[in-house]
């Protein structure tokens, strides 16, 4: 390699922004795509990572308040109408239905159970969506991400060689800015789904582990009133 070529090599700005200021039309619409993508995964992660930690807290303390021996009605009574945390909403729906199921005259209407299970999962269906809201996205842009990035690159690399082809020149100082830009394409997408991929997979196995608890606490409170329903 002659020191002409090597000096204007030299000279060449490779920065991230120097690179993508340089790059066609496509492939910054790719990396700006990635980019954004990548910002709203981090968002939904550190979203979903304080809404788990507040419903783990809640369902903690509520427990400890269901099975400290307080009558149900008192502890009904305490949580209001508007519970806040999804343990007490599903514990709410059920000693609704439950309370609505009674006659004047005190006896049960027939089919109390059922009505009482169904509002605890109607209960439990609202809280799951809550809970997985922006997970598929994660998934989304962990499986999408590197084909666009990808994309990014062959089209990029297209544009190199073309710009090559015009200036009948393969020295370093052509080649290496156009590779380069079509390179970032690719860091990107794998910067948006490597990180997606992993808290995806974090963040629904905690999500099933709490709704597996909601469903374990309503199965056990669905089985708390069918004692009473028996006597």
């Amino acid at each position: 390699m002659d020191t002409t070529t090597l000096a204007a090599a030299q000279e060449i700005d490779f920065s991230l922004l120097a690179l993508f200021a340089r790059a066609s039309i496509t492939v910054k619409l790719v990396m700006l795509m990635l980019t954004i993508a990548s910002f709203w995964s981090w968002a939904i992660i550190v979203q979903k990572f304080i809404s788990y930690r507040k419903a783990r807290l809640e369902a903690a303390v509520f427990d400890r308040a269901f099975w400290s021996g307080e009558p149900l009605d008192e502890l009904f009574e305490n949580i209001g109408g508007q519970p806040e945390g999804a343990s007490e909403k599903i514990f709410a729906s059920g000693m609704i239905e439950w309370r609505r199921s009674h006659r004047q005259d005190g006896g049960l209407i027939m089919g109390a159970q059922a009505r009482i299970d169904r509002s605890m999962d109607v209960a439990i269906q609202k809280e799951t969506e809550d809970l997985t809201r922006g997970l598929p996205f994660l998934a989304t842009v962990g499986s999408t991400a590197p084909f666009i990035g990808l994309f990014g690159t062959v089209w990029g690399i297209k544009v190199a060689f073309e710009e090559i082809a015009i200036a009948q020149n393969t020295s370093l100082a052509v080649v290496a800015p156009g590779i380069a830009e079509a390179l970032v394409a690719t860091a990107l997408g794998l910067v948006a789904a490597i990180p997606a991929v992993i808290f995806y997979n974090k963040l629904s196995t905690d999500s099933d582990r709490i709704i597996g608890g909601y469903e374990a606490f309503a199965d056990e409170f669905a089985t708390i009133l069918s004692r009473q329903l028996d006597a």
